[in-house]
């Protein structure tokens, strides 16, 4: 009651309530319009908004022609509680709306709104089902129905189709396709290559799984590859051998060390002196990983391994992640421990984290079912509040108190009894487990006792939408992990509501209170009944890592006092509030990691930004004269002033030196007077740029401007990306090694940050050096081509998509235009 009466979001409530009403108002208008008249608004909106009309002032008539449009399309109507949920994401907020209240249908009105501009907007999903569901589906349909275009983008696009798909109204698409084309648009070589049009407005569904869940593995491009398979297998030979006396493991953040014994057994088995000395980085790297592989990940927990390979598994969604791996050298190391493949390390050409991508758009906004535990943290970094939207109809769903056991054992049995229980009277269930093994033990006490039942967990993805569409029929039991089928209506069968709706157990709290949160928000929806329970036992790995022998001694006084079995439950707010403060320490631990590696991340997001300005700015710009020429001058000032006299009482440049320098690494023989360079750096200056001003203006004469042009942009996009490639590995590499700094009692992200920005200066001054010494001396050839350097061959995102039928592309013929649009023909381009 106190928290809600200081909530900062009940004036937006009580404000987007009468935005509804006047919504509501014009609802016996707008149903006395013809098809035609209310499909001529779209019109009139863009034709109001050219005018200088606001899209706020619009805001009451846009949503009443979306509701009635609705109504005649999908035959559905959006609640008073909707108009309020898309007031909020209108406003750049986050409408927190419960389970089955309708966010899809929500998000078209604030979506038509804010597409009158005709600026894009993008409407982001956690996968590619869900986003071609709604692309492809009905709400693509209203869109369309409206005038506005709707495009899909997705995985196995051409840049081409990709291209289309980004110049519509709408645009649905996952996170990971959008991050993933940002990066890669700024690896292309020609402008008409890019694909995505400037960044403006962006509604995130499920927007606490994208910006909070995924939020801690930055999105990666790779290429090339690095071969140090040989040293994680000499790694894991010695991890395998070690005893509990040569680590120690912190056991609240899963943090595992070597001990001054674990030390000494590395030095002697890998012939070292000193383990921590900086030349043996790579080695510690890499016993550090095999460690953490073998000691604090486990199998078809952390990964499965599938066809001879080491995947993934989502702690959230419980969804396998193919096609990502655990970055700096985890993956391979647990390639090693489980004797597969070692896949080759690959060099980092382009990265960016989620946080810093979707913070590019001009407006953000998103919704969720639970997103209130994280408002600090939405407000803090992405400058959003979470407004809680009221229900359409009342929750009648009873959320029973958590039962807690002393074992494991006994849990498992209790809520294999508890289904048996409800499964006989023709109650749906829904088990919500955190990892598969959970759910294959649990199957496996069913199936003793004779209960069908569905499995859905990483290995039976394929059908997870229709497991969970008909979770809800009667006598259907369903076993799934918390997350899984998130954006896919329970729909309650026939007869289910006299039974008590449907019945959802979970079998573990997550270290999360959100999906948790999710897991009982599966039940109950629209006013219809429900019942949710946890079971937790003292053995559960969250009470193990917080709880600890204390919360166990506790639990087991308390049953002996009571007289009872180590099977009883005990049913005790006080040890419930105990497991809701060791999530809340974990979700703040989590919330430390992710804004580490926002501060690491902003380190490269700065240097990301003026290398992609200046990439724009080649691409872009007819006329690269004045970019050429800066990058000369400033390089010819820096070598005169590097070649002072040290001796001299009055500043002179040491001519001899300098001219050793500048003759035939930027000037032919015999254009450069050695006499004229004994001289002030004022006059030497002054006589090296009349020089490089005399050589430009030679080439440039020597050939059609469009050509030297070319030329320019050829030489300046090769030395930009060939350095930008170089900086980026190493960075990435600098920041896998500087955790080290620490032990020297000094600030690793201080270090990071210093160190950083010197690499980044130096690489600049390379840069601008290369193109200056390219552009006085090399050879300007008539069949100029640009060559991309950042050559993608490995993507790591974060999470699985559905893979789609591979679309039949007509074969090019050698005369006819290359697809990659460079506009040379295919067989003097691609087709060589």
């Amino acid at each position: 009651m106190i928290k809600r009466l200081f909530d900062p979001s009940r004036k937006d409530l009580k404000r987007y309530e009468k935005i509804a009403h006047q919504v509501f108002a014009l609802e016996e208008d707008y149903k006395k319009l013809t098809d035609e008249q209310l499909q001529a608004k779209t019109s009139e909106f863009k034709e109001r908004y050219q005018n200088g009309a606001s899209l706020d002032s619009m805001l009451v008539e846009a949503f009443a022609t979306v509701r009635e449009a609705s109504t005649r399309v999908l035959h559905m109507t959006p609640f008073f509680v909707q108009v309020m949920g898309a007031c909020a994401i209108h406003e750049g907020n986050i409408a927190e709306m419960k389970t089955g209240e309708g966010k899809t249908l929500t998000s078209v009105m604030p979506a038509y709104l804010n597409a009158i501009p005709g600026l894009g907007v993008h409407i982001v999903t956690v996968n590619e089902y869900l986003a071609s569901r709604e692309a492809e589906g009905e709400i693509g349909e209203l869109f369309e129905w409206l005038g506005l275009s709707v495009g899909l983008n997705i995985r196995d696009l051409t840049k081409e189709e990709k291209r289309e798909a980004y110049n519509k109204d709408i645009l649905y698409s996952t996170n990971n396709e959008l991050g993933f084309d940002y990066l890669r648009d700024h690896m292309v070589i020609y402008k008409e290559q890019m694909v995505q049009r400037p960044l403006n407005y962006a509604i995130i569904d499920e927007i606490d799984s994208i910006l909070i869940d995924e939020a801690r593995t930055p999105l990666i491009i790779s290429g090339g590859a690095k071969n140090t398979s040989s040293l994680y297998l000499q790694a894991q030979a010695f991890a395998r051998n070690l005893s509990e006396e040569d680590y120690d493991i912190e056991i609240k953040t899963k943090n595992i060390t070597l001990t001054e014994n674990g030390i000494s057994r590395a030095e002697n088995y890998f012939s070292l002196d000193n383990l921590y000395d900086v030349n043996n980085v790579s080695i510690l790297h890499s016993i550090t990983n095999a460690i953490k592989a073998n000691y604090t990940m486990d199998r078809d927990v952390d990964y499965v391994v599938q066809d001879n390979k080491v995947i993934i598994v989502d702690s959230f969604t419980g969804r396998l992640m193919h096609g990502r791996q655990f970055s700096e050298g985890l993956h391979q190391a647990l390639e090693a421990k489980e004797g597969v493949e070692i896949k080759k390390e690959t060099t980092t050409l382009a990265t960016i984290t989620f946080q810093n991508y979707f913070r590019m758009y001009t407006k953000l906004s998103g919704m969720t079912g639970t997103a209130k535990t994280e408002e600090e943290e939405f407000r803090n970094i992405y400058n959003m509040l979470v407004i809680e939207i009221p229900t359409n109809k009342p929750i009648v769903r009873d959320d029973a108190n958590d039962l807690i056991f002393a074992t494991m054992k006994a849990k498992y049995k209790a809520i294999a009894e508890e289904i048996k229980r409800r499964h006989t009277l023709g109650q749906p269930i829904l088990v919500g487990t955190i990892s598969i093994e959970t759910s294959e033990y649990l199957s496996k006490l069913l199936k003793r006792r004779g209960i069908r039942h569905d499995v859905l967990n990483a290995k039976q993805h394929e059908r997870e939408a229709d497991i969970v569409e008909n979770a809800g029929q009667q006598g259907s039991v369903t076993i799934a992990t918390n997350m899984a089928g998130r954006g896919t209506d329970i729909k309650l069968g026939e007869g289910v509501v006299e039974l008590g709706g449907l019945a959802v157990i979970g079998t573990e709290r997550h270290e999360s209170r959100r999906i948790d949160n999710q897991l009982r928000g599966r039940s109950g929806r629209q006013g219809d009944p429900g019942y949710t329970r946890f079971y937790l036992s003292a053995e559960d790995d969250l009470l193990r890592r917080f709880g600890g022998d204390t919360f166990k001694a506790r639990l087991s006084m308390l049953t002996q006092t009571r007289g009872s079995d180590d099977e009883s439950p005990i049913e005790m707010k006080f040890f419930s509030r105990i497991v809701e403060r060791a999530q809340r320490q974990i979700e703040g631990n989590n919330f430390d990691r992710r804004k580490t590696v926002l501060q690491y991340d902003e380190v490269n997001r700065k240097q990301r930004e003026v290398i992609y300005q200046q990439r724009r700015d080649i691409l872009f710009h007819d006329d690269v004269n004045d970019i050429a020429t800066g990058m000369i001058e400033r390089t010819m000032t820096n070598l005169v002033y590097q070649y002072l006299q040290e001796e001299s009482k009055t500043p002179l440049v040491n001519g001899d030196e300098l001219y050793k320098v500048l003759l035939g690494r930027y000037f032919a023989p015999n254009v450069v007077s050695k006499s004229r360079l004994n001289d002030s750096p004022e006059r030497v200056q002054e006589y090296v740029l009349e020089l490089v001003n005399h050589e430009f203006t030679s080439r440039q004469e020597q050939m059609e401007s469009a050509k030297f042009n070319e030329f320019l942009k050829a030489v300046i996009l090769r030395v930009v990306d060939t350095y930008w490639v170089q900086h980026i590995d190493q960075m990435s590499e600098l920041r896998q090694g500087i955790g080290l700094q620490s032990y020297a009692q000094m600030n690793p992200l201080r270090e990071y940050q210093d160190t950083g920005f010197r690499m980044f200066n130096e690489m600049i001054e390379s840069i601008e050096r290369d193109v200056s010494r390219y552009v006085l001396r090399a050879q300007i050839r008539d069949n100029i081509q640009r060559v991309q350097i950042a050559k993608p061959t490995h993507t790591s995102s974060g999470k699985e998509e559905t893979k789609r039928k591979p679309r039949t592309v007509s074969k090019v013929g050698r005369n006819d235009p290359c697809p990659c649009g460079s506009g040379k023909k295919y067989k003097h381009c691609h087709g060589k």
